[in-house]
């Protein structure tokens, strides 16, 4: 009798304890492959940046391009705010000889232009990370393209509105050193964050917490006369 009390109760604990468990030993998997990931992004940031050549390099990695700047086709991306100035990234087409162009975001613009804004002539060499295109989905905000207003990063779609011969379908992201200049570039290639150990504490927390519970309404039923 005192078994089939507990019976019940049994089977319902040990699925909810199973999924507690393989959620958080999910997140110490994810865990792990994040951390590989940050490591090579760190090693690829600390080594020199690769010359960009006819083939896509993958995206997120440091290389280095050599052309002129189209500042005559220059448009804003996007949207972002410092501190009480609304702006806007400054993507340029990078004109390569004997290659297609490749838009350049050079990094943070005052929406309004202020300031003085470095446009530099002839041939340049930047150091960049490569960034994929996008494609704008349904809950995208709408392109200003008469206006030179993106806020989907289509390289194509981009080239077309200015004129410009099929560009990269991929993109760069100038980095820079500190400084006041404008543009203000990245300065470090892009890190996903990595949450998942306080997630996997989490998942195991709520596992033991179960346990605990059970174990003490476990103790307390025994107790009970049948």
């Amino acid at each position: 009798m005192q078994a089939r009390r507990i019976l019940l109760p049994l089977l319902v604990m040990l699925p909810v304890l199973a999924v507690l468990l393989g959620l958080g030993t999910w997140q110490v998997q994810r865990l792990g492959a994040k951390n590989a990931l940050l490591a090579e992004i760190a090693a690829g940031e600390a080594a020199p940046a690769r010359p960009l050549g006819a083939a896509a390099p993958p995206s997120w990695t440091k290389v280095a391009a050599t052309g002129r700047f189209d500042h005559e086709r220059e448009v804003l991306l996007g949207l972002e705010v410092r501190g009480p100035i609304l702006g806007a990234r400054l993507v340029t087409p990078l004109l390569r000889d004997g290659a297609p162009p490749v838009l350049v975001d050079r990094g943070w613009v005052p929406m309004d232009k202020s300031g003085t804004i470095a446009r530099p002539a002839g041939p340049v060499t930047i150091e960049a990370y490569a960034r994929p295109g996008e494609t704008a989905g349904m809950l995208s905000a709408t392109d200003d393209p008469a206006g030179r207003r993106f806020y989907t990063f289509d390289p194509p779609l981009i080239a077309r509105s200015l004129g410009l011969p099929a560009p990269e379908p991929f993109g760069l992201v100038a980095l820079g050193g500190p400084g006041g200049a404008l543009p203000d570039p990245a300065r470090t290639l892009p890190r996903p964050t990595n949450s998942h150990l306080g997630y996997a504490v989490t998942w195991y927390g709520l596992a033991l917490s179960l346990l605990g519970v059970f174990a003490v309404w476990l103790r307390r039923r025994l107790k009970e006369p049948a």
